[in-house]
């Protein structure tokens, strides 16, 4: 390490920084500050703060243990950079989901749950699940005291239950009792004497209890009232029946007294029902568990069943029509053919006993009938069966029903390619058991303050904050509960304090979003109060609204000032001014990034001339207002939503506009646009069984297509890339292939790509690398020393377009290979659609595991783009600011607005303010997240949204557009002309049949 480095302890110096297309960086960082890192997409800000500060924290971390522990752990490689010095130990708080097992809910994650579990197990009420009584182990010293508990003077019997609810005359049973010394019983609630002859029916079922003591309660009577319950208990295995004698009302007379009876059990069963319970323990609680997990759907919650709405998905179809999907495969066109197998023949007969024909549509059938072709007959039935020639004669059969015939055989085989059949018509449903409380019944039958550990874990994160504050435990409880109360409204307070105060503790971890997931593990870390740790976060401001963005930027100054240091890569500008230290990235993307601008206050970057960030945050750059917003033509109606929190909603989303759904976090807005109007138009365009809709649509005939545009990434194997993925590359293959030296060889565009033998290079197989395994090392990833990373062999890199090979048109960026295909129109509108969503700085053959979500994003938008468009075309995105700079989403949003010039639909879920306020109409939901949520609080323009004083957004966007109007709106008019222009052409490329009118 160099000497002469000032105030190692008080800063981070990073020296030659390389990584990536990072230039020779250097740059010194202060501890114990809160440090935004910002800049374009793709100029280097990941390559700084996590493929090289914090994987060189990690990799010194895995360095200082022992070999034989590596092996276990792996080894991280060294980045690319000179030397870094004052690196504290580094976490990493990125947008990874939290976890892909769908037994992590919100609470195990967190550890809120271990503590629930902790809580119930030490201070819980047990309660018999059948009857509902509080169950409680008591020894005879217990019973004996609270039976003197009863008023001085009050009479009581004690009787031993010997038999329960069993059929029998048990005449012998009476001469034992009567040789004991016994003199009565109490046969089915009656008080008899064993000296009469007792005689019961066999048949019935009967209780019989001894009535061992008849006493007064006094003070001198506790020795008599012990021996009798000892006694009591050993006749009874454990439990006593205590009748007493009560008043009803204090005011009447002793004639209204009344005999009460009370049971105790010294062991831990319910005395009523004869249920044994188990001892109380944490893991009786944990789904995770078999000690505590419902047996029927082993702790998930959900049963993969065969869903009825795939089995018949159109039910406008008829049987005939093959309605029945499953069972349609082998059927003739529009009939039932003579060769019909066993099953059709089945439901023709069931149709034909029920008066009903073949021909009509599903839904027209009598509901019991579709049941019963869904589910059978539990028993045999008698049918009327009428044969075409008039013939009518009686049968009895037993219909087992496609559902159930489906369960069968899927339970049944062995086969792999049935059950793959067969696992196309199965959706995941509640337990039927345990109602999708994961836990069996003994576990739920425990509360605290009256709530079971499932209700308080379906409980908001908010709710479950105000319970606990208001839980108010007895002594004795107080004292064992203390510390993990303390522990419980603590992590609750951490996950309101980051925004989700909306969720549900019970909530699968699998649906949360990237942004959820790292608060949710930014609030488990300040519950953990570490000291003198590195934290580098990945844009944790994604998925907040305005609104919460406070209380997320205190909880980072918490961490702050506890004794951290934060780095945090951020686009939002309030986490911007709210920073210490502010290090802007650029002054371009990919080769033309790299180099630090400036770092320092927000002054600084202000000033700087060269940085694009400053230009916005200064006002010099901005994203004007639209002069005129679209009214629309005609509307698509929601008409009652109702998933999660919504409650039968209905709203209209205007059709050839730009249409942003809004609201605060946890109102409902993915709910809305995923879970109803996604699936009803998948159902109604593309004919998707949807699996029984929330909700449904009209107005969808005005439609063509929908799109869906979402973050998931554009391919699984580093062999997808973006050429591939927008088809770009085979148009390059084809002109390839027409190239006549190509023509010459007899090449076609089959050599031209690297998954397939023939001119790839066989040394890597077209990968072109090469995985060494180095057994407790990392493994070693070596340019192939055949192709020396080429991915194709000589003789195809041989033939050359402007003297450029194939390889080399993959190691191109998007915008220089634009250029080189300039006069080649199939292929530059493809790859400029790319360089117009702001990715003309990657690669063509990066990767497709290397880009980020927003990166993949864009990719599918620009793929959508190339594509011939219509019109009518339904596009749907999913936070498409996530993760781009304000210069990326002034571009993003001008290609937005491109299609909507060209009539299609645009619908966005956003927080972006400058998203929202270019909208042509905003729907917001709300007034609150979760429980409080899932209303349409206003629907317009932005600027009726502003004016809305119930509106949290339209509270935020009222500053923005007055704000933006202060500096004066700029209509760029060359770009609308450039936008008409294209508008035109496109047009032109369409058939007269093809064209539709686009309204102003």
């Amino acid at each position: 390490m160099p000497d002469g480095t000032p105030h190692a302890l008080d800063t981070i110096v990073i020296k030659g920084a390389r990584e990536h297309n990072l230039k020779n960086v250097d740059l010194t960082l202060p501890r114990n500050k809160l440090i935004v890192v910002t800049g374009l997409s793709g100029s280097g800000k990941s390559s700084l703060a996590f493929d090289t500060i914090y994987a060189e924290g990690q990799r010194r971390y895995v360095e200082s243990l022992s070999s034989y522990a590596r092996q276990f752990l792996g080894q991280m490689e060294k980045p690319d950079v000179d030397y870094i010095e004052g690196l504290s130990p580094a976490i990493s708080i990125d947008q990874k989901s939290t976890s892909r097992n769908p037994r992590s809910t919100v609470g195990t994650v967190t550890e809120i749950y271990d503590y629930l579990r902790l809580l119930y197990a030490r201070i819980g009420k047990p309660h018999c699940y059948q009857c509902g009584r509080e169950v409680s182990a008591q020894t005879a010293e217990q019973i004996v005291d609270q039976i003197l508990q009863f008023p001085e003077g009050t009479r009581i019997q004690l009787l031993a239950p010997v038999i329960r609810g069993r059929k029998g005359e048990y005449t012998k049973l009476f001469e034992e009792i009567g040789k004991e010394g016994f003199a009565r019983v109490r046969v089915d609630g009656e008080i008899r004497e064993l000296k009469d002859k007792i005689e019961l029916d066999k048949k019935r079922k009967h209780t019989v209890e001894v009535v061992v003591d008849r006493l007064v309660v006094k003070p001198d009577v506790r020795s008599r009232l012990t021996d009798s319950i000892e006694t009591t208990l050993k006749l009874s295995t454990g439990i006593v029946t205590v009748l007493y004698q009560a008043k009803v009302n204090a005011e009447t007379p002793k004639a209204s007294e009344q005999w009460v009876e009370a049971t105790f059990s010294e062991s831990f069963a319910c005395a009523y029902c004869g249920i044994s319970f188990q001892e109380l323990e944490p893991r009786l609680f944990s789904f995770n568990s078999p000690y505590g997990a419902c047996p029927a759907c082993s702790g998930l919650g959900v049963k993969i069943e065969i869903d009825p709405w795939k089995v018949i998905p159109d039910r406008t179809k008829s049987i005939a029509d093959g309605a029945i999907v499953p069972w349609s495969k082998s059927m003739g066109a529009g009939r039932f053919p003579s060769t019909n197998p066993y099953y059709m023949q089945q439901v023709e007969r069931l149709l034909r006993s029920r008066r009903c024909k073949p021909s009509t549509p599903v839904e027209n059938l009598p509901e019991d009938v579709v049941e019963m072709i869904l589910y059978g007959a539990d028993k045999k039935q008698k049918f009327v069966y009428e044969s075409r020639a008039g013939h009518q004669w009686e049968y009895e059969s037993q219909f087992e029903g496609v559902v159930n015939n489906l369960q069968r055989r899927y339970t049944d085989t062995s086969s792999d390619y049935v059950k793959e059949e067969i696992e196309k018509y199965m959706s995941a449903s509640t337990c039927k058991v345990c109602s999708g409380a994961r836990l069996k019944p003994e576990a739920l039958g425990v509360t605290v303050d009256g709530k079971n550990i499932h209700e308080t874990t379906s409980m908001s994160v908010e709710a479950a904050e105000a319970f606990f504050a208001s839980f108010h435990p007895n002594e004795r409880e107080q004292k064992i509960s203390q510390q993990i109360l303390k522990e419980i409204r603590a992590r609750l307070g951490f996950l309101k304090n980051v925004g989700l105060g909306y969720l549900n503790l019970s909530r699968s971890a699998t649906t949360l979003s990237g942004g959820e997931s790292q608060r949710i593990r930014l609030a488990t870390q300040i519950g953990s109060s570490l000291v003198g740790v590195l934290y580098i976060l990945d844009e944790p401001s994604i998925g907040l609204h305005q609104r919460d963005n406070d209380r997320l930027l205190a909880t980072l100054e918490t961490l702050r000032d506890i004794g951290n240091t934060l780095i945090v890569i951020e686009h939002d500008e309030d986490t911007m001014r709210a920073a210490d230290v502010i290090v802007d990235i650029g002054p371009g993307a990919g080769a033309e990034g790299g180099r630090i601008l400036s770092a320092g206050s927000i002054e600084e970057i202000e000033a700087n001339r060269e940085s694009l960030t400053g230009a916005y945050l200064s006002g010099r750059q901005f994203i004007a207002i639209p002069k005129h917003r679209k009214a629309g033509r005609g509307a698509l109606g929601v008409l009652g939503a109702k998933a999660n929190n919504l409650l039968g909603v209905d709203v209209d989303i205007p059709l050839g506009t730009f249409t942003c759904v809004t609201g605060v976090s946890g109102s409902g807005k993915s709910t809305l646009v995923n879970e109803v109007v996604v699936k009803a138009l998948n159902q109604h365009l593309h004919h998707q069984p949807a699996g029984g809709t929330y909700g449904r649509v009209k107005g969808a005939e005005a439609l063509d297509k929908m799109v869906v545009i979402d973050q998931s990434p554009i391919g699984r194997t580093p062999r997808s890339n973006p050429a591939t993925y927008t088809g770009a590359f085979d148009q390059i293959r084809e002109l390839y292939s027409q190239i006549p030296e190509a023509k010459m060889r007899g090449y076609t565009p089959g050599r031209f790509s690297f998954n397939v033998k023939g001119g790839r290079c066989e040394g890597c197989q077209g990968d072109g690398i090469i995985k060494i395994e180095m057994h407790f090392l990392p493994d070693v990833y070596v340019p192939c020393d055949v192709c020396h990373g080429k991915r194709y062999n000589a003789q195809t890199l041989e033939v050359k377009y402007k003297g450029k090979s194939i390889a080399e048109v993959l190691a191109m960026r998007v915008d220089e290979a634009t250029e080189l295909f300039s006069t080649i129109p199939r292929i530059a509108n493809k790859l400029r659609t790319i360089c117009e969503v702001g990715l003309g700085y990657i690669q063509m053959g990066q990767p497709a595991t290397q880009l980020s979500g927003g990166e993949a994003q864009r990719i599918k938008l620009a793929t959508e783009l190339s594509r011939r468009a219509t019109g009518r075309t339904f596009y749907v995105l999913d936070e498409p600011t996530t993760g781009l700079h304000f210069a990326d989403i002034h571009k993003l949003l001008e290609v937005l607005q491109r299609l909507v010039q060209m009539g299609n639909t645009v619908l966005v879920i956003e927080h972006n303010l400058d998203v929202i306020k270019t909208a042509d109409h905003v729907i917001d939901l709300g007034p609150e997240g979760g429980d409080r949520g899932g209303t349409i609080v206003a629907t317009g323009t932005p600027e009726q949204i502003a004016a809305n004083p119930d509106s949290h957004t339209g509270h935020y966007l009222k500053a923005v557009l007055s704000d933006e109007r202060a500096h004066g709106i700029r209509v760029d008019a060359g770009r609308i002309a450039e936008l008409e222009r294209l508008n035109r052409e496109q047009l032109d490329e369409l058939s007269q049949s093809e064209r539709i009118p686009i309204e102003a």
